[in-house]
């Protein structure tokens, strides 16, 4: 999707073209309920099942699911944040995620967005491979399912929609 800048606020181009649905597709809101906070739920949950992990002989995997679960947090209140302003019809003056906020230095956000979800999808692929996901509690697997469900279901209906739009 192409970005430009007008006063502070990223506006996709061709939003004037889009409807209703569209444009709700395209909202802050949506995109972090239906994405970042579900990547956020997934980023914590490896940090809370490397820390169980590495409990108690390995401290570096204890200190690098802290790490995981700091970084987790910190998306998860910037995601929070850019869904609230959307809704008060605010512009948000960060980004939806610590790693694209850092992408921000070269002005490259989406190329950094894209990277955080690639290592999301690597938590995902690492939690299955390494058996960690049996370690969850029954909540934190509710959590994880909740997560799942969201980001998967969203995109179908997205995907769904596009295809019945197409000319």
């Amino acid at each position: 999707m192409a970005v430009k800048k007008t006063s502070g606020n990223e506006e996709p181009v061709g939003e004037n073209n889009a409807d209703a649905i569209e444009k709700f597709f395209r909202r802050p809101f949506f995109l972090s309920f239906t994405i970042g906070i579900p990547f956020c739920f997934f980023k914590l949950l490896f940090g809370v099942a490397a820390t169980r992990a590495g409990a108690p002989d390995d401290l570096f995997l204890v200190v690098f699911g802290w790490l995981v679960i700091f970084w987790a947090a910190a998306d998860l209140l910037m995601n929070i944040g850019r869904s609230t302003l959307d809704l008060i019809h605010r512009p948000a003056p960060f980004e939806y995620c610590t790693i694209a906020q850092a992408g921000r230095i070269f002005n490259k956000p989406m190329v950094f967005l894209a990277i955080d979800t690639l290592l999301t999808f690597g938590i995902i692929c690492a939690m299955l491979w390494s058996g960690w996901i049996t370690t969850l509690t029954p909540f934190e697997l509710y959590l994880w399912y909740a997560a799942t469900t969201l980001n998967l279901i969203s995109l179908s209906l997205v995907s769904i929609y596009h295809e019945i739009r197409k000319k």
